[in-house]
C-alpha cells in the first residue's frame, strides 16, 4: 500500500479550476517530484495533501486513512506524521521566538515532555540539520536564509514524521545555498527513511532528488513516470522543454 495516494484531485475558486483531476501515489521511502511552472497548481496540491484546504473533488489517503472530508480531530494524528517545509524561510519563522521555542513548538502541542526533554530534542535536531547548539538561544533575524531553512527543517522533523511535503524549499535561496539544503534533504531521507513530496519549478532539482516525477501544466498532470523515463524519454513537448532548459545537477 502506498504511503500517500491522491485520486482525482481538483480545486476550483469560483469559475477558475486551479487543479484539474490530478492523481498520483507515493511509496514509502520514495520521493515524488512535482514539477511545473509558477501558477500550475503545485502549491494548491501541497495544501490539499496536507489537509490545509479541502479539494473541490477527489480524495487524499495517507497510510490508509482519508485526509479529505474528515474532522479536524481525525486529521490531527495524521498531520503530525506529514510535516510541511514551505518556500519562504523568512516568513515561516516567528521573529519574536528563539530557535529553541520554534523547533520545540510541535512537541509542546503534540507531546507531553518536560522542558529538559524538549531541550535535548532541540539540540539533537539542530545537530541533524547542521547547526550548532548555540543557535537555540538566538532569534531568526540573526541567521542567513539557508540557516533559517535548516531551522524550518528541524522543526518539521521534531515529531519524527513519516513524510515531508517540501513546497519550493530552496527557491528563495541563492543557488549554492539551495544546493546545500537539497543535499541535506537527501541525507536526511537516507538516515530516517523519510518519504518526500518535493515541489519545484526546477527540473534539475526534481531530477536530482526524485524517484518518480509528475509534470503539472495548467492544473493538469501531463506526464508521470520514473525519474529516468520522464527525463530521458519524455513524451510531452512541455516536459522536453523543462528538461532541456537547464543542466542536470550532479551529486557531491
Amino acid at each position: 500500500m502506498a504511503l500517500l495516494e491522491a485520486t482525482g484531485l481538483s480545486k476550483s475558486y469560483g469559475p477558475t479550476r486551479v487543479v484539474d483531476d490530478v492523481s498520483f501515489r507515493i511509496e514509502r521511502g520514495e520521493t515524488l517530484g512535482l514539477v511545473g511552472e509558477s501558477g500550475s497548481g503545485k502549491s494548491t496540491i501541497a495544501r490539499m495533501v496536507l489537509g490545509l484546504i479541502e479539494p473541490t473533488a477527489g480524495t487524499v489517503v495517507f497510510d490508509g486513512h482519508p485526509m479529505t472530508g474528515v474532522s479536524t480531530g481525525r486529521l490531527r494524528p495524521l498531520r503530525r506524521r506529514m510535516q510541511p517545509v514551505f518556500q519562504d524561510p523568512y516568513a515561516a519563522l516567528n521573529p519574536r521566538m528563539r530557535v529553541e521555542q520554534i523547533v520545540t513548538e510541535p512537541l509542546v502541542i503534540h507531546e507531553r515532555q518536560s522542558a529538559e526533554q524538549r531541550r535535548a530534542r532541540c539540540r539533537e535536531l539542530l545537530r541533524q540539520v547542521g547547526l550548532e547548539e548555540s543557535a537555540m538561544r538566538r532569534f531568526p533575524h540573526e541567521f542567513s536564509g539557508g540557516q533559517r531553512q535548516r531551522i524550518n527543517i528541524a522543526r518539521a522533523l521534531a515529531l519524527r514524521p513519516d513524510m515531508l511535503v517540501l513546497d519550493e524549499p530552496v527557491s528563495a535561496l541563492d543557488v549554492s545555498v539551495g544546493a546545500q539544503i537539497v543535499n541535506l534533504l537527501r541525507d536526511l531521507q537516507r538516515e530516517f527513511a523519510l518519504t518526500y513530496l518535493f515541489i519545484s519549478h526546477s527540473m534539475p532539482l526534481v531530477r536530482y532528488l526524485s524517484t518518480n516525477i509528475a509534470v503539472l501544466r495548467g492544473g493538469k498532470l501531463v506526464e508521470f513516470g520514473s525519474r529516468d523515463a520522464v527525463c530521458e524519454r519524455p513524451r510531452e513537448e512541455y516536459t522536453r522543454n523543462l528538461v532541456a532548459a537547464t543542466p542536470e545537477m550532479r551529486a557531491n
